[in-house]
C-alpha cells in the first residue's frame, strides 16, 4: 500500500467513527449511505475500527456504536475549551443584539466542528446546533473563512491533506476556490459567506456568513451568524451586523490573549 493510500484509508475510518459518533447507533446500511463508500469498504473499515475498541456492536442489533476510548482521541483540544470559555459571554451577549444564533466553529480534519452556540437561547432557528455538529470545510462560511485566514504555511499543509483524504468534489471545490482568487476576496473583507446553506439539517433555508477569531497572530476559528434565508439577503445581513460579529470576534481573540499571559504569569 503507497502512502497515498494509507492516507485515504485513514481519512475514511475517521470518517465512518465522524459518523458513528453522530448518529449514536447507525446500521452498516445507515453508514455507507453517509460516507458514499461501497459497502465492502464500509464493512472492513467499521471491523477494524472494533479491533482498535472505538467502535462497538451492539449486543442486540447489528448496530455500532462508539465505545469511552473515544473520549481519548480529545485530550488535546483543551485549547478550544479555554476559547469557549472565553467566548460565551461575548456570543450571549451579541445574540441579545442581533437576536440571530451565534456559533464558535473550529477546524477538525475537514470539517468544521460547533464549539457552542446560542442557538437554544433565540427562537430564531430551525435548528439547536449543539457542540460536535460537524459541517464541510470547503462548502461552509466557517471553512471559506477560515482556509482564507490561515497562515500561508498552514494552509498549505490543509490543501495538502484535503486533496489526500477528501472526496473528489471536495478536491476539485477547493481548486476552483484556490484558483478563483476567492481566498484573497475574504480576506480582504474580513468575512465568508454562502447564501442558503445546503449542509444544514434544514438545507436551502439558512444562510450565514462568518469572521476568524485571531489570539495574536493565531487563527483559533470563527465566528458565524446563521439567519433565515427568507428573512433578508446575504448583503441585509452584512449591511445590519457584520461589524458587531467582527468586534465581537476581536473581543474574543484579545481575552483568550490576556488568560494566556495570566496563565504564564
Amino acid at each position: 500500500m503507497t502512502a497515498d493510500s494509507s492516507i485515504r484509508v485513514i481519512g475514511r475510518a475517521l470518517e465512518i467513527l465522524r459518523v458513528i459518533n453522530l448518529k449514536g447507533s447507525p446500521s452498516l446500511s445507515e453508514i455507507q449511505r453517509s460516507v458514499d463508500l461501497p459497502y465492502p469498504t464500509v464493512l472492513r473499515l467499521v471491523r477494524a475500527l472494533v479491533e482498535e475498541g472505538v467502535v462497538e456492536r451492539e449486543p442486540s442489533r447489528k448496530r455500532y456504536r462508539p465505545t469511552p476510548l473515544v473520549q481519548a482521541l480529545s485530550y488535546g483540544f483543551q485549547g478550544h475549551d479555554a476559547l469557549v470559555t472565553a467566548a460565551r459571554p461575548h456570543i450571549e451577549a451579541l445574540t441579545g443584539i442581533v437576536h440571530w444564533p451565534i456559533s464558535v466553529v473550529t477546524r477538525m480534519g475537514n470539517m468544521m466542528v460547533v464549539r457552542d452556540s446560542t442557538s437554544t437561547q433565540t427562537p430564531l432557528t430551525f435548528n439547536h446546533y449543539y457542540p460536535g455538529w460537524q459541517v464541510p470545510l470547503i462548502q461552509s462560511a466557517s471553512g471559506r473563512s477560515y482556509l482564507a485566514h490561515a497562515a500561508p504555511d498552514s494552509r498549505a499543509s490543509l490543501i495538502r491533506h484535503v486533496e489526500a483524504t477528501g472526496s473528489e468534489g471536495d478536491v476539485q471545490m477547493l481548486r476552483v476556490f484556490e484558483n478563483s482568487g476567492e481566498a484573497e476576496k475574504i480576506r480582504k473583507q474580513g468575512y465568508a459567506a454562502i447564501s442558503r446553506t445546503a449542509y444544514s439539517a434544514n438545507p436551502g433555508r439558512t444562510s450565514s456568513f462568518a469572521v476568524p477569531i485571531f489570539e495574536g497572530d493565531t487563527l483559533l476559528g470563527t465566528l458565524t451568524l446563521v439567519f433565515f434565508a427568507t428573512a433578508m439577503t446575504v448583503e441585509d445581513a452584512l449591511a445590519k451586523y457584520l461589524d458587531p460579529v467582527l468586534q465581537t470576534a476581536r473581543r474574543i481573540g484579545e481575552d483568550m490573549g490576556r488568560s494566556v499571559h495570566a496563565g504564564a504569569a
